[in-house]
Formats: structure tokens, C-alpha cells, sequence
């Protein structure tokens, strides 16, 4: 599989393609959805769905316009199925780059074990950020999206609406327990490695 990270929108919320035989994921398409699509067109990929990672205005911003010029579902945890549409839930209203109200999510996202295709990844609940908010482990990869869960070198907020610092802190534990090799690819800044965040997170050490 191949992980391609592109950078959206004032914030410079990662959205990541991973393609696989010229098939696609999108991950967090924060916005922009205009360079996500001259990035496909430009690879030859075809996307299949859109996964949220979780449901801030940060990480939705596109979904819409990418959903109906491709014709392909969305997913969120059911936790946050109403944030979408919700610019206080999503946290926009907040923030001075207008309220972002996305059309609901077509499907709940399933924790565990997934296959999408020939796509195969490990869905785990990683809250703490928000309610819902989810990793997925590409074992066969050795390869994390993490979300706003965790940073290299950083954690997620937790003083936006649902946010916890208890639930966090077991959420990136639940991380921690992976292989020290594994990549985290996260929802801002650089990618990093479990085995570097454990050793050296300032704010969560294993």
C-alpha cells in the first residue's frame, strides 16, 4: 500500500490517501477538495469511501464535495454521526473561518477488524479528543492514522466540546502498546513512531 499525506486548508489538517492497485481511502479531507481530486486524477487512483478519523470542522471540511463528485460513502463513529451537520459539535462555530455544516455520514464506522476491498486494517476506539474519535492500524504496513489522538512530540487538545483528558491519556496508551516500529501518521505536523513517543513525548510517557 502507499500512504500519501496531503496538508489542507489554514489549519494543515492531514488528509491521507492510501492506495492500493490503483484503488483509494480518504482520510480526513480537511479541505481543499479540489487539490484531493487533482491528486487522484494526477495518480490514476479511484476512491472507494471517506473515513473520519473524527467528526472537528478541521477534518470534514471537504467531505461533501468529494462525496458527490465521486459517489462514494462516508464514515464516522456513531458517537459523533451528528456532528457533521453540527457547527457547535464540530467545533466551526468557535472559530473565526465560518460555521461548516456537512451532510450526515452514510455509514457508522465498525471497530475491529475491516476489509474494504482489498483493504484490511484494525479500527480501535481512541477517544479523548472527542467522543468518537478513531485509529486505524495497518498492521501489514506497520502503519497508524492516528487522528488528533497523538502528535510527534504532542497530544491532542482535550477543551473542545467532548473532550477528556483521562479518556486521552488511555487512548494513547492503547497506541503505546504497539510495536515501538510503527509509524503514526497523525491528523497534524510530521509523522512519528510509537517507539519515539514513548520514549520521548513530553506530556505521555509509557
Amino acid at each position: 500500500m502507499e500512504f500519501h499525506q496531503l496538508s489542507l486548508g489554514q489549519l494543515q489538517t492531514n488528509c491521507y490517501i492510501v492506495a492500493h492497485n490503483n484503488r483509494a481511502l480518504i482520510f480526513d479531507p480537511g479541505e481543499e477538495a479540489d487539490r484531493v481530486i487533482h491528486f487522484l486524477t494526477q495518480h490514476n487512483y479511484t476512491p472507494i469511501a471517506i473515513l473520519l478519523t473524527h467528526g472537528h470542522f478541521d477534518h470534514i471540511g471537504a467531505v461533501d464535495q468529494l462525496r458527490d463528485y465521486y459517489q462514494i460513502p462516508v464514515s464516522i463513529h456513531q458517537l459523533e454521526a451528528n456532528w457533521l451537520s453540527d457547527p457547535h459539535l464540530n467545533s466551526s462555530s468557535i472559530f473565526p473561518l465560518g460555521d461548516v455544516i456537512i451532510k450526515p455520514a452514510d455509514q457508522t464506522i465498525e471497530l475491529g477488524e475491516t476489509e474494504i476491498e482489498a483493504f484490511k486494517f484494525n479500527v480501535i476506539h481512541t477517544p479523548g479528543h472527542s467522543p468518537g474519535g478513531v485509529s486505524f492500524i495497518f498492521d501489514s504496513e506497520a502503519t497508524i492514522i492516528s487522528g488528533d489522538c497523538l502528535f510527534q512530540s504532542g497530544i491532542g487538545r482535550t477543551d473542545l466540546v467532548g473532550g477528556n483528558q483521562a479518556d486521552l491519556y488511555d487512548s494513547i496508551m492503547k497506541l503505546y502498546q504497539l510495536p515501538d516500529h510503527y509509524r503514526v501518521l497523525s491528523g497534524h505536523g510530521p509523522s512519528t513512531t510509537i517507539g519515539y513517543e514513548t520514549q520521548t513525548n513530553p506530556f505521555i510517557r509509557a
